[in-house]
């Protein structure tokens, strides 16, 4: 692979998303589009040489090296070189889905719920095959020895996996079967607690 011309002289087009800063000078972000998604690593030197401080829903052209992380076992793009392309349709679109709840009053503190400290029982909606549901299992019970997982398999992409997301909260909801939930999808995708 490091002899491969191609993947070390790559340009891609995207959108940020879960960018850190790390306190090291390094930046670590994720850059997807509509299909598809893949991790990205700048180190100190060359994100010192940028104009412009990237953030989540920042479109991008970036040029680097495709390699492996040995660690996980996952190709990432090795960044030396990052340039503006806009704000994000994906970043559009969710603001535009936001201030569409935010009109309706979805968003008021009437509606929020508080999260217990240390719930009983997790309430988890994703793939029973994914890799998602051993990293939840994993995290919560090393938090908390005693807690309970309850898995509700769900489709968390495709067509019809946002009504099937949906049905699966309104029965944890109505059946009280969990103090939170859990959406998960992918292994590294941030995951949202609601409060029941």
């Amino acid at each position: 692979m490091t002899g491969d011309e191609y993947l070390n002289n790559v340009l891609v087009k995207g959108e940020i998303s879960n960018f850190k800063h790390h306190y090291t000078g390094h930046l670590y972000f994720t850059l997807k589009d509509e299909n598809s998604l893949i991790k990205c690593v700048m180190f100190k030197t060359y994100a010192e040489m940028m104009k412009f401080e990237p953030k989540d829903g920042m479109k991008v052209i970036i040029f680097g090296t495709v390699s492996v992380f040995e660690r996980d076992g996952v190709y990432q793009i090795y960044c030396k070189q990052m340039d503006e392309d806009g704000l994000g349709d994906l970043y559009l679109q969710y603001q535009k889905l936001k201030e569409k709840l935010e009109k309706e009053g979805l968003f008021e503190e009437v509606h929020k719920k508080k999260i217990p400290f240390m719930p009983e029982t997790i309430g988890v909606l994703t793939s029973n095959t994914g890799a998602v549901i051993r990293d939840i299992i994993n995290v919560s019970t090393r938090r908390n020895p005693n807690v309970h997982i309850r898995l509700l398999p769900v489709p968390v992409q495709g067509q019809g996996a946002a009504e099937k997301i949906a049905k699966a909260i309104r029965i944890m909801n109505e059946k009280k079967l969990a103090d939170v939930l859990i959406i998960g999808r992918g292994r590294r995708i941030s995951r949202r607690s609601l409060a029941i």
